[in-house]
C-alpha cells in the first residue's frame, strides 16, 4: 500500500492540475445543465472529472472510484484496498455566480474511514491537504484545528436559519456564522482553524465529505455523524446522514444539541 506522503503527493498534484484547468475553462462561456435537486452542472464539471480519472486511476488503477459526475458501480469501489471520492466541482452554483467558494475535492478512503484528502479552491489558490497520522497543511503550512472549548462566540461555517429553527430545544449562543457555498470548503476551513465547527445537516453524499473528514482528522479534529458516531464512507448507498465537525474540544458540545436531531435513517 501506498504510503500516506506518497497519497498525499498524488491528490495535490492532480488538484492543482484540475484548477488550472477549471480557470481557463472559466474564462469561456459557460455550458450549465441542470440536474434537478442536484443543481447544476458545467462544463467544466466534466472536464475536471475526466482529468482527475485519467491522472489518479492512472497513477492507481487497482483502487475503487466514486465521482458525482459519473454512475455509481458499487463493484468498482466496495471491497478495494483504497476508493477514490472525488466532487469535481463542489459548489457548482458559486462557479456558475463567479463566487470564489467552489473547490476541487479530491478524498481517499481506505476501508469505510477517510485516509487522505486535498481540496483546493482554484480562485483564492488555497491547497488544504491532510493524511491519518501524517498531519495537515494548508499551502504547506501546517495547520490545526481550533481549541476553542465554548459555542459562545464560535466561528460556525454554516447557514445562519439553521440555527434559528423552533427545532431546537434550547437556542444556540450568540456565534458568528460565515457561509460558504462549497461543502468542502467549509470542511478545509475547520481544519485550517479558520473556522471552528461546520454542521451539515441531512444526507451528505460521500464525494462531499471523504476530502474533508480525512484533512479534519489529521489536523486534530473530530468528524462524526449528528449522534457522535464514526462516519462509515464506501457502503452500498454511499451517503452519510448529517455530519458535525469541530475541533476536539468544540464537538462534544455540538454533539449534545445535534443529537436530539431525528435520524434521517429512520425514515428511510
Amino acid at each position: 500500500m501506498q504510503s500516506a506522503a506518497s497519497e498525499l503527493e498524488l491528490l495535490e498534484a492532480a488538484a492543482r492540475e484540475a484548477g488550472v484547468l477549471a480557470r481557463t475553462l472559466l474564462m469561456k462561456p459557460l455550458e450549465v445543465h441542470s440536474k434537478g435537486e442536484l443543481g447544476p452542472v458545467t462544463n467544466i464539471d466534466y472536464a475536471v472529472d475526466a482529468l482527475l480519472t485519467e491522472r489518479l486511476l492512472g497513477a492507481r488503477p487497482d483502487y475503487g472510484w466514486l465521482s458525482e459526475e459519473a454512475p455509481d458501480d458499487v463493484t468498482r469501489r466496495v471491497g478495494k484496498p483504497r476508493t477514490f471520492m472525488i466532487d469535481p466541482i463542489d459548489g457548482t452554483a458559486a462557479l456558475v455566480g463567479k463566487v470564489p467558494q467552489w473547490t476541487i475535492s479530491v478524498g481517499l478512503v481506505e476501508g469505510d474511514q477517510a485516509f487522505a484528502g486535498a481540496i483546493y479552491n482554484p480562485m483564492t489558490d488555497e491547497m488544504f491537504v491532510g493524511a491519518i497520522g501524517h498531519g495537515a497543511s494548508l499551502n504547506g503550512k501546517p495547520m490545526q484545528t481550533s481549541e476553542r472549548n465554548r459555542l459562545e462566540g464560535a466561528r460556525m461555517i454554516g447557514q445562519a436559519r439553521r440555527f434559528q429553527s423552533r427545532r431546537w430545544e434550547s437556542p444556540w449562543p450568540k456565534m458568528d456564522v460565515i457561509e460558504r457555498q462549497s461543502i468542502a470548503y467549509r470542511m478545509a476551513l475547520v481544519a485550517a482553524g479558520q473556522g471552528d465547527a461546520t454542521i451539515l445537516f441531512g444526507w451528505k453524499h460521500d464525494w462531499d465529505i471523504a476530502a474533508g473528514a480525512a484533512i479534519i482528522t489529521a489536523a486534530g479534529g473530530v468528524v462524526s455523524d449528528p449522534w457522535g458516531y464514526a462516519l462509515e464512507l464506501n457502503q452500498p448507498a454511499p451517503r452519510a446522514p448529517g455530519v458535525v465537525a469541530a475541533g476536539a474540544a468544540l464537538h462534544p458540545l455540538l454533539i449534545e444539541r445535534t443529537s436530539v436531531l431525528p435520524d434521517p435513517r429512520d425514515q428511510a
